[in-house]
């Protein structure tokens, strides 16, 4: 049992710092990206052309999250596990290649057509432009030029998935700063020498794709699994992720399609809801980069290779520690937001052309969107329990009934709260999303929760409540941060955020939460 108790604590040591490693580089990539996004607020506002360029961003933004860092890692990262774990490493080195031959193939084609079908997809994403007026044409103008980043970016999730595999997470996890450096660049420096200065921004996603992609060569090389890409649609190893990949690709992006939904209601609205729900969902994304996606990039990989050695103990228990971080960091971060809504969202973009009016209509987002940030981090870690198994029918069957659960509740939420009403159902539908999944994996043992569930959960409740309850008191109202300046605004944010977090976590010491209750698995490979 002492035994057993070590491997427990070596595991969740492991475990964690690969999670922290992650999550800190994604920190950083997160920090500049609301660096970016201050830069782009202050220069351009919410405005008719960042409108246009949010949706010509947000095509390929959308496909690279669907097919690259969704479907395609879901599929690609469990089947090199497997090769990892069973076979030679010629034979690993040789699937890279076919793989990077054939996806490279088929992103070119996609590209073409992008480029060439851009009036269309426009008309697809935003139909509430005008269709003779000029932001639907600067839109399309744009989208031309950042849809050729699905390439690149997609070969750089590919190499992600690679390094991520072989315990390389912080590689893949810094990559993002480059996109960051590149839109500030492009809004500070580019954007004064162009007719039209938000087109910038394109030029600047479609270096960011490139630079991306060029960083994380050299690390393939030192693992020495980098070949020459080789089109190879008839290799074993192709076939079985091209199969997996098909039903995953709608299943594993349902979150991404719910909030293009919401985008494309949103483009019939007032002029800004587009940019509204854009920069609230920035700040809900910080939250859910550092740690949910760190949380499911560390677990897809090690849940693959546990279902590779045949370990369902170790494979359920992994599970269950990812959960039991779930709750103890989703709750007081979905709290903090809902509260915190205001003063963020002023002290962050208004700026110049970002008006407190602005900052008042993506608050209401913003709330909209805390609400459903554990279910967003939920279906993050719940996932990989099926793609880990290669179960990708499963996820589709879910996602399915969450998009139709997403679509209706839009429109019966849309006409009394306009772009907050998109928001909300988009967070209610993750709950449905991940309530499901959760069912799923209970229903077939592959999650056997372990004792102390109820405990932490009131533990971590409690904490959250007092938690909001202090901000709620202490911060004020919005008027107050929209009369402050700079530097008192950020001074202010910084020192309710340390007060936050010591009041949380010093409220969970109190009730008795210990390390012991968020040891992992019961092996250590």
């Amino acid at each position: 049992m002492a035994i057993l108790r070590v491997r427990e604590a070596e595991l969740s040591k492991r475990l964690v710092k690969s999670t922290a490693t992650v999550g800190l580089n994604t920190l950083a990539s997160r920090v500049l990206g609301f660096v970016r996004d201050v830069v782009i607020a202050r220069y351009f506002g919410a405005s008719l052309g960042t409108d246009a360029f949010f949706v010509a961003f947000k095509i390929p933004n959308f496909l690279r999250r669907l097919f690259a860092e969704g479907a395609f890692s879901q599929a690609f990262v469990p089947v090199l596990a497997e090769y990892k774990t069973q076979r030679s490493h010629d034979e690993v080195r040789d699937l890279v290649g076919s793989v990077s031959g054939s996806l490279g193939v088929v992103l070119f084609g996609v590209t073409v057509l992008g480029v060439l079908a851009a009036p269309v997809l426009i008309l697809i994403f935003a139909p509430g432009f005008p269709a003779d007026g000029p932001q639907r044409a600067l839109a399309v103008e744009m989208l031309r030029v950042t849809f050729p980043y699905l390439l690149f970016i997609s070969l750089t999730a590919l190499a992600g998935g690679v390094l991520n595999t072989f315990g390389r997470f912080g590689v893949p996890a810094f990559t993002p700063v480059f996109l960051n450096l590149s839109l500030i660049g492009a809004a500070v420096w580019l954007a004064p020498l162009m007719d039209k200065p938000i087109t910038a921004l394109a030029w600047g996603v479609l270096i960011a794709g490139l630079t991306q992609l060029l960083f994380q060569l050299p690390f393939l090389v030192r693992l020495r699994v980098l070949s020459i890409p080789k089109p190879r649609f008839q290799d074993p190893g192709v076939r079985r992720i091209l199969r997996l990949m098909l039903p995953a690709i709608f299943g594993v992006s349902v979150t991404q399609i719910n909030l293009l939904i919401d985008t494309l209601i949103a483009s019939f609205l007032a002029t800004g809801s587009i940019s509204w729900l854009y920069y609230s969902d920035r700040l809900v994304e910080f939250p859910l980069g550092i740690f949910g996606i760190a949380m499911a990039t560390v677990i897809l990989p090690h849940l693959s290779r546990e279902h590779a050695s045949e370990n369902p103990t170790a494979f359920s228990d992994s599970i269950d520690w990812a959960l039991r971080w779930v709750l103890l960091i989703g709750v007081p971060a979905s709290l903090g937001l809902a509260v915190l809504a205001g003063p963020l969202l002023a002290t962050l973009f208004q700026y110049e052309a970002f008006s407190g009016d602005d900052v008042v209509m993506a608050a209401r987002s913003l709330m909209a969107y805390s609400v459903g940030l554990c279910g967003f981090i939920l279906i993050k870690v719940l996932a990989p329990g099926y793609y880990s198994r290669q179960d990708m029918r499963t996820p589709v069957r879910i996602g399915v009934i969450a998009m139709l659960g997403n679509i209706t509740l839009n429109l019966m939420l849309v006409w009394s709260l306009a772009h907050a009403g998109l928001a909300l159902a988009t967070s209610l539908a993750a709950f449905i999303n991940a309530g499901l999944l959760y069912r799923g994996l209970r229903k077939e043992a592959v999650y056997r929760p372990r004792s102390g569930w109820g405990v932490l959960f009131l533990r971590s409740m409690i904490a959250g409540g007092v938690m909001a309850a202090v901000l709620w008191w202490g911060t004020g109202g919005i008027e107050e941060w929209l009369a402050a300046g700079v530097l008192e605004r950020a001074v202010r944010l910084c020192l309710w955020l340390i007060v936050a977090v010591l009041v949380y976590f010093g409220s969970l010491a109190l009730l008795g939460v210990r390390p012991a209750h968020l040891r992992a698995a019961s092996s250590v490979r």
